[in-house]
């Protein structure tokens, strides 16, 4: 099955509007894995507006699931990931002040910056998946710069997704999806997949990619707590990526 990792910025931000510890972080990333997720997800700014630097390296002893750590790989950031050491640590190119990731690595322009990333992470033992948008052409690249994983910027998939309501044809878009996961997997790389994935587009996702590895969902996850509780949201989830 399909593994789901719980994206935990969101609960950072709650906490961080009031300046204390309400709600507990790594209490939150503890009681989500007792409630099934599969791993736990975060990806700390430089600004630290949501996960702190000081979280990260206070969860990983704490945890007992995969621990994924995103962001873009300034040095302040991998100095972060080779102390840590989680389990896959996967790369967005993300500038300082994005709100959110948007798009995925240009691997073929990047190819020579992500390679001596990469050759670093995995020195250390650490599996690298690189974000990227549903593009055949940038598969080759990503594998040829030493990923182990590519994760799927599903941002244009959701959107399409919601569109594809009244207007199926919009739905075309899922095609570069499929072909992308067919190349990866073709040359041996594991699919993840990550962005606006929610109870409703889930499923179809999951469903047509069958190689599907891992997603990583927070956004909404955490907003749907509000009215299922996160327990019954996490088993939700889980539902969806069944197989």
């Amino acid at each position: 099955m399909t593994k789901l990792s719980v994206n935990i910025n969101k609960i950072a931000t709650l906490r961080n509007a009031r300046g204390g510890n309400l709600p507990d972080v790594l209490k939150v990333a503890q009681d989500i894995e007792r409630f099934g997720a599969d791993g736990i997800t975060v990806h700390p700014r430089p600004d630290e507006r949501h996960i702190r630097y000081s979280d990260v390296y206070n969860l990983k002893p704490l945890l007992k699931t995969e621990f994924n750590i995103e962001g873009y790989p300034s040095r302040a950031f991998m100095k972060m990931v080779m102390e840590v050491k989680p389990h896959q640590c996967t790369l967005v190119p993300d500038p300082p002040d994005a709100i959110t990731s948007n798009t995925g690595w240009d691997t073929i322009t990047y190819q020579d910056q992500l390679r001596d990333v990469i050759g670093e992470l995995k020195s250390a033992g650490i599996r690298v998946s690189i974000f990227l948008n549903p593009e055949v052409r940038l598969v080759e690249a990503a594998k040829s710069s030493g990923a182990d994983r590519i994760e799927l910027y599903t941002g244009p998939y959701a959107e399409e997704y919601t569109k594809a309501r009244t207007q199926p044809q919009n739905l075309a878009l899922f095609n570069d999806y499929k072909n992308t996961a067919k190349e990866a997997t073709s040359l041996g790389l594991g699919i993840n997949a990550g962005h606006d994935l929610n109870l409703e587009n889930l499923r179809f996702f999951k469903l047509h990619i069958p190689q599907l590895a891992e997603v990583s969902i927070g956004h909404a996850l955490i907003a749907d707590a509000l009215y299922y509780g996160l327990e019954n949201t996490i088993q939700l989830y889980k539902r969806q990526l069944q197989d």
